[in-house]
């Protein structure tokens, strides 16, 4: 089963030092290197900081622009991962054994195939 990882960080991760911050980004590449050999790791990428970010919205057929992320919140989205594995269970356990998890909180959700149902 395919699931996504999504890593969110709050704001005392871009007060850490540098140095800081590719240790973490290291120790997580050699973590994921266990379902990148088994074939099982899709893809994955950190994110520039929220500040970067622009929200897009349509209301009554008008495109609204917004800078930075649209939630009011003290956690950001900071990457994602997306894994298949056999299961909830297997997908928690990766999760949670990564250097991220330390720092950070990681969201694991199912990926849903087709149009809603």
């Amino acid at each position: 089963m395919k699931y996504m990882l999504l890593v969110y960080l709050d704001e005392s991760w871009l007060k850490r030092s540098v140095a800081e911050r590719q240790e973490a980004y290291w120790a997580q590449m050699k973590h994921t290197e266990e379902l990148v050999s088994k074939g099982r790791y899709l893809g994955g990428s950190p994110l520039h900081p929220p500040s970067t970010a622009t929200t897009v919205r349509v209301r009554d057929g008008k495109r609204l622009l917004t800078d930075g992320p649209f939630a009011e919140t003290r956690e950001h989205l900071g990457g994602y991962m997306m894994i298949d594995v056999e299961n909830l269970d297997e997908a928690i356990d990766f999760a949670a054994r990564g250097p991220l998890a330390s720092v950070g909180t990681i969201e694991v959700r199912p990926l849903r195939e087709g149009a809603p149902r």
